[in-house]
């Protein structure tokens, strides 16, 4: 039996048809800095050019042996795009991604979204990305992905606002959450018709340790739902943090297959979803994949108790850390491939 391509086994999962073996993959950040030595850049210039960019991606996913790319790096691109200055930290040696050291909208009244968003700032790049890394590496897919309304109000506004208005202010939340829903429909459209494999919904601010299930229930699933509905398949949804609770109702969201984070017990989840539910999840990335301190036979041992537990594809719980353990990092892409090559509860093997 022939190997499948890195594409061809993470777009055939993805339909839950039959694969060779479990990929490594991702929907959130997955550029090390291996690649982006590789690729003769400095962290903070491959966050503005679309060819830094690409070939960061690129590299990065070549050296490790990932089964995917995922682009863009950073969370302020529609920020920045709204009218926010951002911070780049172009002078500093340290791995510091671009943050918004000041929003311009201080009340839920001034939240205004901009027509054609996907033209404004970096955001007008993300097809050349797109383009340049099918051209380079066709055998990866490559996966885009958008901040949740909730999260997303998050960069925006100042959190504070939002978690108390959350309280106080329901019916301006609510209204606020609305516009950056069709904003995000939008923009997850912008990067399917530029030609992303999948997308990934991220909604990390929305945990259990963080808004109550009810709240969830409520506020954030109906809108997360609408965004799923109006994209087209593949579609995953993510949520970092305490997900224990709200797994079920995660999967009522509409997407075709649910990611989290080492908060999650994926056995009971698994549970929970029945065997025909694409999950997956959920490396611990720092202590498995950075931490000098952690022996190679222990990330060894963390995803094969995460394959154990009943995932169908071994994800990071979050974007990747730059600044990897090597010898960890392959160790656990290869202890994926291998130890990941019997059937998983939602997808057969070749």
């Amino acid at each position: 039996m022939a190997e499948l391509t890195p594409k061809e086994r993470v777009m055939r999962l993805l339909r839950k048809e039959p694969i060779d073996t479990m990929p490594f993959f991702s929907g959130m950040g997955m550029v090390v800095m291996p690649g982006i030595k590789k690729a003769g850049y400095n962290f903070p210039t491959i966050h503005t050019d679309p060819e830094r960019m690409a070939m960061s991606a690129i590299w990065s996913a070549r050296l490790m042996g990932f089964d995917c790319v995922v682009v863009p790096f950073d969370m302020t691109m529609e920020s920045e795009a709204v009218g926010n200055q951002i911070s780049l930290y172009e002078n500093s040696e340290d791995i510091l991604y671009p943050t918004i050291p000041k929003k311009i909208w201080a009340t839920l009244d001034d939240v205004a979204i901009p027509e054609e968003m996907s033209t404004r700032g970096r955001l007008a790049f993300l097809p050349q990305v797109i383009a340049k890394i099918k051209k380079e590496a066709p055998e990866l897919p490559i996966g885009c992905w958008q901040l949740g309304p909730f999260t997303q109000a998050g960069q925006m506004l100042e959190l504070d606002l939002i978690l108390k208005g959350v309280f106080k202010q329901k019916e301006k939340v609510v209204a606020v959450l609305d516009k950056l829903t069709d904003m995000i429909i939008d923009l997850g459209k912008f990067l399917q018709r530029s030609g992303c494999d999948y997308i990934t919904l991220r909604e990390p601010g929305v945990a259990a340790d963080l808004l109550s299930p009810r709240t969830f229930r409520e506020i954030i699933k109906p809108r997360l739902t609408r965004i799923l509905d109006a994209w087209e398949s593949p579609k995953l949804l993510h949520i970092c943090g305490q997900t224990d609770p709200l797994i079920e109702m995660m999967n009522d969201c509409h997407a075709d297959g649910l990611t989290v984070d080492i908060k999650n017990n994926i056995a009971e989840s698994r549970k929970k979803l029945g065997k025909d539910v694409l999950l997956m999840g959920n490396v611990d990335t720092y202590p498995m994949t950075c931490d000098e301190n952690t022996p190679k036979e222990k990330a060894i041992a963390h995803i094969q108790a995460i394959i154990d537990n009943g995932v169908d594809a071994v994800m990071p719980g979050c974007d990747l850390w730059p600044a990897i353990k090597e010898e960890n990092m392959l160790a656990c892409v290869e202890t994926t491939h291998t130890y990941g090559a019997q059937p998983s509860p939602a997808v057969g093997r070749l």
